[in-house]
């Protein structure tokens, strides 16, 4: 259910373009992952530029400190989920597993079929961030990314991955699946940087 913004406080919350919604709309290219086997089909990879690649099995990445975060997330197709709260690991905790090199500034999540996002590195380790497992108290479904999904909720929620199964540091900007195919190299939604020519 959608909804126009509400009082002055809610407007500051919502960018320019943007309707409130009290749902959860499903959006994704490609189909949703099915497991049976989270312990023989999952893992997590972290590589590029770090002192130690690594890959992680569901059950060493679900032994990591956690969070729970509170924000507002926003869709480049023109709706904002406000209030929304996050249970996962900190980026924080990822990124000093393998240890990063000074020469990475770009970061490529990596998804199912192949589906990749980018952002800079500055971006992806801002406090609050998170590799996501749980949403409004519950764990989140297939639709919306389970096991576990990214969340940047000060870009476009195209950056938040779903089904993620691994993070790429690089020296050099990469484009991810959305930005091959015309969306904004960076997406901010305050800025409606949705696509390539905005």
């Amino acid at each position: 259910m959608f909804f126009n913004k509400g009082n002055d406080q809610t407007q500051d919350r919502v960018p320019p373009n943007q309707k409130v919604t009290t749902g959860f709309p499903v959006l994704h290219y490609g189909e949703v992952p099915q497991y049976t086997d989270l312990a023989t089909e999952w893992s997590f990879r972290i590589f590029g530029l770090v002192e130690k690649e690594m890959t992680l099995s569901f059950e060493q990445v679900m032994a990591l400190p956690t969070n729970q975060v509170q924000n507002d997330i926003h869709c480049v197709t023109g709706w904002s989920k406000l209030d929304n709260e996050w249970e996962g690991i900190p980026v924080e905790e990822i990124a000093k597993l393998a240890g990063i090199k000074p020469e990475a500034k770009y970061v490529l999540l990596h998804a199912e079929h192949g589906w990749t996002a980018n952002m800079p590195l500055e971006d992806f380790l801002k406090p609050g961030n998170l590799f996501a497992f749980k949403h409004n108290g519950e764990p989140l479904t297939p639709d919306h990314g389970y096991p576990l999904r990214f969340v940047i909720p000060h870009l476009y929620f195209w950056k938040s991955a779903k089904w993620v199964r691994g993070v790429e540091f690089l020296e050099k900007d990469k484009p991810g699946f959305w930005e091959k195919n015309g969306y904004h190299m960076y997406g901010n939604p305050w800025k409606s940087q949705r696509f390539a020519w905005d």
